[in-house]
């Protein structure tokens, strides 16, 4: 399947608005089919140190890798093949690792030995991880801060400015999917909800509905018309680009898969982003957030 971003800046099929709708007061619909489950998710930060020199940090959990996850890290800018090459798989539930990369030295502590899940292989509490490049700190996740552990490695440390900036999820099952974001450090965690269901029996009642917070806020008639698109909302006072690409879902059933993007429009954003603005930007420019869904659906 191609780069959803590249068949966007080609040839983007736009929805009309007699097909989706903006944010509206219709109620939210529940439906009997339980959502996708959450394969893996890839979380991406982007770390200003006190030297200036900015890092980027690529945490993986996967639910192939176990209770582990995967660690990578790349200069800035960066691209995925840069923090492929760098990444580095962690599979004990608590350890210390210590390693060179980007001409610096990077610490990695962590326990998952307690950790909770919620439906995915993320956990949602009860652990702690922690990233120190060249001693400063750079990340620390989880709800574990006053370990021992945390509390001897961050005494006297400078804390490096850090934040995410991408977040990719991936499902498998039927075509409801189910997910929690937060579009800027400031905002407050959203509920979001996909759907691609028929109205009615039929490929050609194809529907695609969108929800933040149980309210309906896009809503694409004709999906096998309208199988990428694009459309703008407005959250915590935030515009947010969702493009969508469903026709391998829908057209192909060797891979069949669907892909959902989500991504806040930057105040020097005048039009719908491309590629090469996530790639690459200038050191100056606010990266802005993006959420990225990969779903497939399995057969009936």
């Amino acid at each position: 399947m191609r780069n959803i971003a590249a068949c966007y800046s080609e040839h983007a099929i736009k929805v009309s608005d007699s097909y989706c709708s903006g944010p509206s007061n219709q109620a939210y619909s529940s439906t009997n089919l339980i959502p996708s489950i959450k394969n893996a998710v890839t979380c991406i930060y982007k770390v200003k140190l006190s030297t200036l020199k900015q890092v980027m940090i690529k945490l993986s959990w996967c639910n192939l890798l176990g209770q582990g996850f995967s660690i990578g890290i790349s200069d800035y800018p960066f691209s995925p093949s840069k923090l492929s090459k760098n990444s580095l798989l962690l599979s004990k539930v608590k350890g210390a690792k210590t390693f060179e990369s980007c001409d610096s030295r990077i610490e990695v502590f962590w326990d998952i030995s307690c950790a909770r899940y919620d439906i995915g292989p993320e956990p949602v509490n009860g652990f702690y991880v922690m990233v120190l490049v060249n001693s400063e700190l750079c990340l620390l996740l989880g709800d574990m801060e006053q370990g021992f552990e945390v509390k001897k490695r961050i005494v006297d440390v400078h804390v490096a400015r850090f934040s995410l900036v991408s977040r990719s999820e991936h499902f498998s099952g039927n075509a409801v999917y189910s997910t929690k974001a937060k579009f800027c450090d400031a905002g407050t965690m959203h509920d979001i909800l996909i759907k691609c269901l028929e109205k009615e029996k039929g490929l050609k009642n194809l529907e695609l509905s969108v929800y933040i917070d149980k309210k309906n806020v896009i809503q694409v008639k004709r999906l096998q018309w309208n199988f990428r698109g694009n459309h703008t909302i407005f959250v915590d006072g935030l515009l947010v680009d969702m493009m969508w690409d469903v026709h391998d879902w829908l057209f192909n059933s060797s891979s069949g898969y669907a892909v959902f993007m989500l991504r806040t429009r930057s105040e020097l954003d005048s039009r719908l982003w491309l590629e090469e603005k996530i790639l690459e930007q200038k050191e100056d420019e606010k990266v802005a957030f993006s959420l990225l869904i990969c779903a497939s659906k399995n057969p009936n």
